[in-house]
This record gives structure tokens, sequence and C-alpha cells, in this order.
């Protein structure tokens, strides 16, 4: 259980550490934190060490599973949609037209990609962390079930859906001391039929960021990226470097680098150096900011609470 725990806290905090890193290198060119060779400096607006949306999010889902006793789909919504109020620093467009446009929680989304047509950026997968963790207990079919209807939540694009149910399978896999890589084709037999072929493609071995079709902010090149981040580095540091030096959408494939990396090699892989500085504002909750310590301590209810399967 030590060690299960240990990933879990790793997935969490590792998330948020290159949400964090990855930060004020966000659109910017690839090569930029080898280049600048130093980090948690800040920039770009942040501070060093500051979190972004992609935490921010995960925080508020973490929190309403937990003081919810589950999934309740309208409390998740009617949080972020009081974050999105709070003027964050960032938001992304899709997200922040969900969140702002009147409409209720189950209909927001869809909605939306009904006009737009639309609607697959990383943004549901960014946020999934602390969602992968506790559901994890629950087996495959659940936690996959589970990621697909938290993202529909801003994302009526399947794809959306799909990227952050194979997230949360690698991270059961992960956490319960298997490698994740390995899992890879089971876990795409249990992607929607119509979505497979796509996610076959950025999450084979062959696949580099470089062969991407779409800009990184949309959910196939960031999981592939992360992936691939993880595939062909041996450390979690390693391997969010690796992410944050291609470039583009850099603090969303970091902290979705760091939430597998960290629920492979658990928390005492990250470097103490980016979790010191690291905190997590939640605008439209008063003054709340979570440390690296919090982010410890909810990653821990969050995997003893999660419903087993």
């Amino acid at each position: 259980m030590t060690d299960r725990l240990d990933r879990a806290v790793g997935a969490v905090l590792g998330s948020a550490a290159g949400d964090a890193l990855g930060a004020s290198y966000e659109f910017g060119p690839a090569g930029q934190l080898t280049a600048r060779g130093a980090e948690m400096l800040g920039g770009g607006g942040w501070e060093p060490g500051e979190a972004t949306d992609d935490t921010q999010m995960a925080v508020l889902v973490g929190e309403s599973l937990l003081e919810r006793g589950g999934l309740e789909l309208p409390d998740v919504f009617d949080r972020f949609r009081r974050w999105a109020a709070g003027e964050p620093k960032d938001i992304g467009l899709q997200t922040e037209d969900v969140l702002t446009s009147g409409e209720s929680w189950d209909l927001a989304a869809a909605l939306h990609f009904q006009v737009n047509a639309r609607a697959a950026g990383n943004g549901s997968l960014m946020r999934a962390s602390t969602a992968a963790v506790y559901f994890a207990p629950s087996g495959r079919a659940a936690t996959m079930d589970a990621a697909r209807r938290i993202a529909a939540l801003t994302h009526g694009d399947r794809a959306a859906w799909e990227g952050t149910a194979v997230l949360h399978e690698l991270v059961r896999v992960a956490l319960a001391g298997a490698d994740p890589l390995a899992a890879l084709p089971e876990t795409l037999e249990s992607v929607h039929p119509d979505h497979r072929e796509r996610y076959a493609r950025v999450l084979d071995p062959g696949w580099h960021p470089d062969l991407a079709t779409e800009f990184n902010g949309a959910v196939w090149p960031c999981l592939g990226s992360a992936v691939w981040a993880l595939r062909t580095t041996t450390g979690f540091a390693q391997a969010v470097r690796a992410a944050v030096d291609l470039g583009g959408d850099t603090d969303t494939v970091a902290a979705v680098t760091g939430t597998l990396a960290g629920a492979r090699y658990g928390q005492a892989a990250i470097p103490d150096t980016w979790t010191a500085p690291l905190h997590v504002p939640l605008p439209g909750f008063g003054d709340r900011a979570l440390d690296a310590d919090a982010l410890r301590d909810l990653a821990r209810r969050l995997a003893t609470a999660g419903p087993e399967g």
C-alpha cells in the first residue's frame, strides 16, 4: 500500500510540478527550457512554482470527489463555473465558452460542440490526475467511464473523452506497479472504435511529436507527446523536461507527462527544487492556495477513498 500511495502522490504532485515548470514557456518554440538553463524561475506572467488552470481544475475535481463521496457531475461543473467567474489568469477558450454560456451542466458542452463542430482540445486531459488516482481502484472499465463523463462536462467531442479515458487507464496500471507502456495495446482495445486508429497512431512506439498533424493543444498530440516523453526517458525530471522542450502548449503537455511519470516513478523522483515553490491558487474560492504538502494530502485522501471495483 505504501508504494501505491507513493505513486498516487507522484501522479498528482507530478502533474502540478510539470504544469508549473511548463507555464512560463507556453506557446514558445522548442528547446527553450534547455536554452534557458534554469528551472522554476517563473515568467510569462507566472510566479516561480505557480500552477495554472491545469492544476486548479484538477484540484476542483479532486475536492468534489472527496466532499461528495463520489462523482457528482453537477457539483464538479458548478465548481468549474465558480472558478471561471473568478477570472483565472489562464483558461482555455473552449472551456471558458462552455462554463460562461449559462447553459446547464448536461447541455453546455454538447451545445458548444454542435455550434462549433470542434472540441478536441486537451483541456479535459490536463486536469485528469486527481480523478485518475481516485478511480484507479475501480478497474479499467469504471475508471475509463468516469474519465469520459468528467471530460464531457466541458468537451463535446468524443475524441477528448477517449484521450482522457486512456490517461486514466495508464495511471491505473502504473499505480498498480505495472508498466503503463506495456498496457497500451490492451488499453486501445477499450477506446471507442471511431477513435481507436487515431490514438493507436500517436501512441505507437514509432511516433514522434514532430509527426503530429495538429498543434499539441489538441488532445491527440498532447497525449502522444506525454507518452513519447515517458517512453524515451528514464526518470521523472528527464521526462518532464523533454515535454517542456517540445514547445507549444508546454504547461499541459508537461502536466500530462508529470501525471504519467509521477505515477510510474513515485513522488520521491520529483525534484525538491520543483516542489518547494509550488503553489496552486484557486480563483473564485477566496484567497485559497495549495502548496506541495496540501497536494500530497489531497492525493493520499483520493487514493484511499476511491471505490473498489
